[in-house]
């Protein structure tokens, strides 16, 4: 255990946390899709024009309207050698909540170069893995409970 490093409580983490908490409205032509998210059916008519028929040709096309729900998500850096599933299951014994999905950014160490009275120091930040977790809709994780 010990994957988790710690939490990403930034404002970028905060405005992807925000834009997955709404729900979305998605139109689709496939059926398949409309079928597996219950969506609306509607009609839509609409009249094309060319040179064999300059007066216009009525046609229609079915669009499927469909609402997906928000999906909480909270993201944590953690060390790079953690792979999904252990991810996953940390952060449900730690924080008592549903995990959906899990994705995963590596970043690469950043070479640094300071100037002291000893001269040019270099040296390298380490690299970590960024875990974007989703939630189940309705679980939350208050980061600020245990200040």
């Amino acid at each position: 255990m010990g994957f988790i490093i710690k939490p990403v409580v930034t404002e970028k983490m905060t405005k992807i946390t925000d834009k997955s908490s709404e729900s979305k409205k998605f139109s689709t032509r496939s059926e398949k899709i409309a079928k597996a998210n219950n969506a609306e059916k509607e009609v839509c008519s609409y009249i094309v024009k060319s040179k064999a028929h300059p007066e216009g040709v009525k046609k229609e096309k079915t669009v499927y309207t469909y609402t997906k729900e928000a999906q909480p998500k909270y993201g944590f850096i953690c060390k790079p050698e953690a792979n999904k599933l252990e991810i996953k299951k940390e952060i449900e014994s730690l924080y008592n909540v549903t995990v959906v999905d899990v994705n995963t950014v590596r970043y690469a160490g950043k070479r640094q170069a300071r100037y002291t009275k000893a001269g040019l120091v270099k040296g390298q930040k380490n690299a970590f893995k960024k875990a974007i977790v989703t939630l189940k809709a309705g679980d939350t994780i208050d980061f600020y409970s245990n200040i």
